[in-house]
């Protein structure tokens, strides 16, 4: 009898600890979960959300991203504008990348809901930026927020290091009632 409960505990101990590692792995090396802090990503993301982060993923263009903020001891979700070589300037509303006019869906709500001729984005190219430079250079990023109104940004504290990059954002979990998956 004595020998059979030895036996049950050491099975609990080992099922334990393997669960274990496999969060451990699992949360360090593939996934983590983060909380949206601020107003800079609504209307998609807002203020408390709960999300995912992949680490795996390739990073792309308009990619919502979690990364190290450069200006504060915190972490920041922005999206990818401005990949490695990639010229960026926004003129009358319009984002250019590489001389390319591109739509940007995601501010369709705060576009309508300006008064006429109101930008929702300043005008800037990457050369009015902290950084001062034509491309994006290697082994950075240009982010914005899509709130552009209030965004701290990659116009304000300049590029990113891809190395600063937590992941990609995946899954928003909560409030229940908002699940959502990202591509």
């Amino acid at each position: 009898m004595e020998k059979n409960k030895k036996k049950e505990i050491f099975s609990w101990i080992k099922s334990i600890v393997f669960a274990a590692i496999i969060v451990f792995v699992c949360r360090y090396f593939i996934f983590v979960p983060s909380i949206v802090v601020g107003q800079s990503m609504m209307p998609n993301l807002q203020d408390g959300n709960r999300i995912i982060v992949s680490k795996l993923s390739k990073i792309k263009r308009f990619d919502e991203i979690v990364f190290h903020a450069p200006d504060a001891n915190e972490d920041y979700v922005k999206r990818v504008i401005g990949l490695p070589g990639d010229t960026v300037e926004m003129k009358n509303d319009i984002l250019y990348i590489n001389g390319k006019a591109y739509d940007e869906p995601y501010l369709n709500q705060y576009k309508k809901a300006l008064p006429p001729m109101q930008k929702l984005t300043g005008d800037f190219s990457l050369q009015d930026s902290p950084t001062n430079s034509k491309t994006v250079p290697k082994g950075y990023f240009f982010v914005l927020g899509d709130n552009r109104e209030i965004s701290k940004d990659s116009r304000m504290f300049g590029f990113i290091r891809q190395s600063s990059v937590i992941g990609k954002v995946k899954i928003r979990f909560w409030p229940l009632n908002e699940i959502d998956i990202f591509k």
